[in-house]
């Protein structure tokens, strides 16, 4: 049918033949067409648009040389580059409206790994025994549908049944309304942050969005700065604003929000415009107040709740983080400006907050000028990080970087 939503579907049929031959009805039965992408290794039962053999050739090899492996991760190993590319060859020739697959750790480990390659909007869904657990190495920072099995992936039962069919009827669903996103009609401001610099970032974002950005923010709790790094080095973006600093401080000293060495590289690598400030700087985050204690002893602390306990930083805790920022700026290939307040790094670090201590603030910010490349600005201001004259500073300086990326 001209126009018929494609739905790439990934099931492995050597081990679950029934259960593919039983999405694919529903979901042709629910009105989309379906490419089915068969990843198995053990046999080809045939029958699916994407075969076994042609997986294992997009791979640089041979479905014979996978099974002479003889071991089944390695076998996966080998099967997931040449599935990936197949998708995405695929996706470009016949554009796909939705992606689905059912499977237990192995299917899931490849099929989110193929869904993971797809852009944002894109629906995917996918059925696993492994979605009542620990689902992050599967969805990573994508937008991933996890559906509990509840059963093992053997046979059609009556739970499986009604589970395989909502998941084909979800991904019907989502592919029949699939519109690809289209170039933004604005400019796109990607912005890091926690709560406790709410106050500053609020302002940031309404007065960007008034002169017309669009403006996303992102949770810097270890999961938010990825996924800002994720869509930057995706999506077309004129700014990003990482204004928590959290997940690089956690990464230097142990903290719980630690994001990965690769934390803000995206943004600089392709060019684009990037302010940094040490928005909540002044704490590291560890676990409950005992753990904490243990393992940052003699600190000031602060018990966000139950989970959490803010661990009160000072100028030699600063230091890697500047150190660090100096060899990521190093590397950028487009404008980088800093900002830094002399009063303060977030709500815990004011007189209303738990961790006040002014004696930090001046020496950091002395100590970042001594090792930032030159002419990178570093911009002091006698404000703390949630005034308004620091925000507008932030704002005037993002409206200038996207007006000159603009007229480029």
């Amino acid at each position: 049918m001209p126009g018929q939503s494609r739905v790439l579907m990934i099931v492995t049929q050597d081990t679950k033949q029934e259960e593919a031959a039983f999405l694919r009805g529903e979901l042709e039965a629910a009105g989309v067409e379906v490419i089915h992408l068969d990843p198995s290794v053990r046999r080809d039962v045939g029958g699916a648009e994407i075969p076994p053999g042609a997986v294992a050739e997009a791979a640089g090899t041979t479905i014979e040389d996978v099974r002479a492996l003889g071991h089944e991760g390695k076998c996966q190993a080998a099967m997931i580059p040449g599935a990936v590319r197949l998708a995405l060859e695929t996706h470009e020739k016949t554009p796909l409206s939705g992606i689905v697959s059912i499977g237990g750790s192995m299917g899931t480990t490849l099929s989110c790994t193929v869904m993971r390659a797809f852009p944002y909007g894109v629906p995917k869904v996918m059925v696993s025994t492994m979605a009542s657990g620990f689902t992050a190495p599967h969805v990573g920072v994508k937008d991933i549908v996890m559906m509990n099995a509840v059963t093992d992936v053997a046979g059609i039962n009556s739970i499986s049944r009604e589970i395989y069919r909502n998941a084909a009827l979800a991904t019907a669903g989502m592919a029949k309304g699939y519109a690809p996103s289209q170039r933004p009609a604005r400019p796109l401001v990607l912005i890091g942050t926690l709560g406790t610099t709410e106050t500053a970032t609020r302002r940031i974002r309404k007065a960007l969005e008034a002169s017309g950005h669009e403006v996303m923010v992102f949770h810097t709790s270890g999961a938010g700065g990825p996924t800002l790094d994720a869509i930057a080095a995706e999506r077309e973006v004129a700014a990003v604003l990482d204004l928590s600093l959290t997940e690089i401080l956690d990464q230097i000293h142990g903290g719980l929000a630690a994001a990965g060495p690769d934390r803000s590289k995206a943004a600089l690598a392709r060019g684009i415009p990037v302010i940094f400030a040490p928005g909540n700087a002044d704490f590291i985050i560890g676990g409950p107040i005992g753990p904490a204690e243990a393992q940052f002893p003699g600190r000031r602390y602060h018990v966000h709740n139950a989970a959490l306990t803010a661990v009160r930083t000072g100028v030699e805790d600063l230091k890697p983080l500047a150190d660090h920022l100096a060899t990521l700026i190093a590397d950028a290939k487009g404008p980088v400006e800093i900002f830094t307040p002399l009063k303060g790094f977030s709500n815990h670090d004011s007189p209303a907050g738990h961790l006040l201590d002014l004696s930090v603030p001046g020496p950091f910010a002395d100590y970042l000028r001594s090792v930032i490349p030159a002419g990178v600005p570093v911009h002091v201001l006698d404000h703390h990080f949630n005034d308004a004259e620091f925000a507008d500073a932030i704002v005037a300086a993002t409206e200038a970087l996207t007006r000159e990326r603009r007229a480029a």
